[in-house]
């Protein structure tokens, strides 16, 4: 009896801790939080970013509503085991994106949000992305250019390329997207000012963007940004 239960608190803290399954039945490779009443419920997607993985930001679901659908999904661009990108960086200084990588990213990740909304049955305007770094810049560059694929856009500690500012123009079909920025004031790998450039950005396109300064927090995410990304979630899905 004593091996029997012992066997069973084995299997149950393997299960506890056993990685979730990695899903291909989309253009990307991800991972799924989903629930059985979660039809219609908001679909968050997280886009990592450079050199990390599907399951770098998958754990923020925890400290976010927990009847909402959460996908974590792979860049397509392999660096080496375990580590992906969106694009190639063009120059440190600019920190711009290789064009043609932008592109095919951009489309790749166009049609994972439009075969996603269909499989979880979310419409568009509850989908919403949530990228760190160039996760974020790729939020930046999907949402602004195609705002009719997506509800709204959590980007932390990312810009919008130079490539992306030079093509926008006003835009009425921009104006329903829920743009959340997140920033700290001493990220060094992508400078505070970009996210400040960013909110004056689409400002002047006459959107409405939140924008949260984190002093002292460097390229990461603190419990202060997951709580204010968390509030905005829900004011937006009440």
């Amino acid at each position: 009896m004593l091996k029997f239960l012992a066997l069973l608190t084995l299997l149950a803290s393997a299960t506890v801790h056993a990685e979730p399954p990695l899903h291909t039945d989309l253009p990307l490779k991800y991972l799924e939080q989903a629930h059985p009443e979660s039809r219609h419920q908001p679909l968050v997607i997280f886009l990592h970013g450079y050199g990390s993985n599907e399951q770098d930001l998958f754990d923020i679901k925890d400290q976010l509503p927990a009847q909402y659908t959460f996908l974590s999904v792979r860049a397509p661009m392999v660096m080496e085991e375990g580590s992906y990108k969106w694009f190639r960086e063009k120059g440190n200084a600019a920190y711009n994106g290789e064009t043609d990588d932008l592109k095919a990213s951009g489309q790749v990740l166009l049609d994972f949000i439009a075969q996603a909304a269909k499989k979880y049955h979310t419409e568009p305007d509850k989908v919403f992305l949530v990228g760190f770094s160039q996760g974020a810049i790729m939020s930046y560059e999907v949402a602004l250019r195609h705002p009719e694929a997506v509800g709204g856009i959590a980007a932390l500690s990312g810009r919008i390329l130079p490539v992306l500012k030079s093509e926008l123009k006003p835009d009425e079909k921009r104006q329903k997207l829920a743009i959340f920025i997140g920033h700290g004031t001493a990220d060094k790998r992508l400078p505070y000012i970009d996210g400040t450039e960013a909110n004056n950005l689409l400002q002047s396109l006459s959107l409405k963007p939140e924008f949260h300064a984190y002093p002292g927090v460097g390229h990461s995410i603190s419990a202060t940004e997951m709580q204010d990304l968390s509030a905005w979630l829900q004011r937006l899905n009440p």
